[in-house]
């Protein structure tokens, strides 16, 4: 270990310019929250404090926000104060491209130039190419862990996180990257929250999807952008073994959502209880027993929110039927006021129905966009928007 760079003092000029840097970049999605809006009041002199705070090893994660949303699924969700936001994204910014360098190609989740659309279209592209070599022949096994965020061992993250940084990172500020990391890999947002909703909304959570019931020293909140990196990091010797200890090149994962491609069933079969078993020693993990599919891939298999079949992807049913629900609850919003909304109901529904657009133009999905924005979504939003001539967007009027 290089024991002479923890005792380097981090220049608190260049830690004041890197959290001013960002700042810019977490407002840039953040910026109409009440969090974002009174820590902008009075931004400069937040961010010198902040760094102090940092510096003098002082910085504690704030209490958070615990809620539950239920598209696309219900899940619960812990949403950190600004302030902290701003030291995810310095954060990351400092050592992210060590993991750029370190991860595999096929780990798509919160990874620059990856994604969803990214992971999907290499899916569809192994199938492709299996089925040249294969035919019908090939297979595909599709797994999943079980409560994966709430299982993650905070204790074997960092001393693993650690041990990766000490051996890459060659900034002269390690110390101050490790004891930040160490600040949010075990803070206890779980105890130190505000519950935004009603208890009740918990009510049909598994304990397993719970921080509020995580094993000791275990769980990540979901929400966090560190809470997505850390947690590809943390599988990350998961797919070395799958891809170089059991040989597996048709391979793919998003966060905890696997898939192997062979032709040979009875060799996926045979990795089922091997993967299973490094999960339990290796991470503390377990497979989730009812989320097991495997079948010729000739009959397509659902991946990422899209339906993946031999020369075809489809946009699932779970996103139409989302995309469905929420033009109708939007529509009793508006038709309820006779079409008198403001400004920032308007900018709600844009930005809500064009993340689904965007998502549904990417598949052969012209009828059914056509049919959304033409029948189904309410006559009165035509007051305040335009539908682009490929329906993949809605614009406000002004900018149309």
């Amino acid at each position: 270990m290089q024991l002479d760079l923890f005792h380097k003092v981090p220049d608190e000029s260049r830690l004041k310019v890197e959290l001013f840097e960002a700042y810019f970049a977490c407002r840039r999605n953040k910026r109409n929250t009440l969090s974002a809006l009174e820590f902008e009041l009075d931004f400069e002199s937040r961010i010198f404090d902040l760094a102090d705070d940092l510096i003098q090893g002082r910085y504690n994660p704030d209490p958070c926000y615990a809620f539950v949303v239920r598209r696309p699924v219900q899940r619960e969700v812990f949403a950190a104060s600004f302030r902290d936001r701003v030291v995810h994204h310095w954060l990351i910014a400092k050592i992210n491209h060590l993991f750029e360098a370190y991860f595999i190609e096929d780990s798509y989740a919160c990874r620059m130039g990856k994604g969803t659309h990214f992971g999907i279209h290499r899916m569809a592209a192994f199938m492709e190419d299996g089925m040249k070599t294969h035919g019908q022949q090939l297979w595909i096994l599709k797994l999943d862990i079980r409560g994966f965020f709430m299982h993650i061992n905070r204790n074997l993250l960092m001393q693993r996180l650690t041990h990766f940084l000490v051996a890459r990172y060659r900034g002269d500020d390690l110390k101050l990257v490790l004891e930040s990391a160490s600040s949010l890999v075990h803070s206890r947002p779980d105890l130190r929250c505000v519950i935004r909703g009603l208890p009740s909304d918990w009510d049909g959570l598994p304990t397993d999807k719970s921080l509020f019931h995580s094993p000791t020293d275990c769980g990540l909140p979901i929400g966090n952008l560190t809470s997505q990196i850390f947690a590809n990091f943390y599988l990350h010797s998961l797919d070395r073994f799958v891809t170089q200890k059991l040989g597996f090149q048709r391979y793919g994962r998003y966060v905890d959502d696997f898939v192997l491609m062979d032709a040979k069933p009875a060799r996926l079969k045979a990795a089922i209880p091997r993967i299973a078993s490094f999960l339990r020693t290796d991470l503390g993990l377990t497979l989730h027993p009812r989320k097991v599919y495997m079948q010729p891939v000739v009959h397509g298999f659902q991946f990422l929110g899209a339906v993946i079949k031999p020369g075809r992807i489809y946009a699932a049913n779970r996103i139409k039927g989302n995309f469905y629900s929420k033009l109708r609850m939007q529509n009793r919003i508006i038709d309820a006021k006779e079409g008198c909304v403001n400004k920032r109901q308007i900018s709600d529904f844009i930005c809500s129905v064009n993340s689904y657009l965007g998502l549904l133009i990417h598949y052969r999905t012209f009828r059914l966009r056509h049919r959304m924005l033409s029948e189904i979504m309410s006559k009165h939003w035509n007051r305040y928007l335009k539908i682009r001539n490929d329906y993949g967007a809605l614009l406000r009027v002004q900018d149309s």
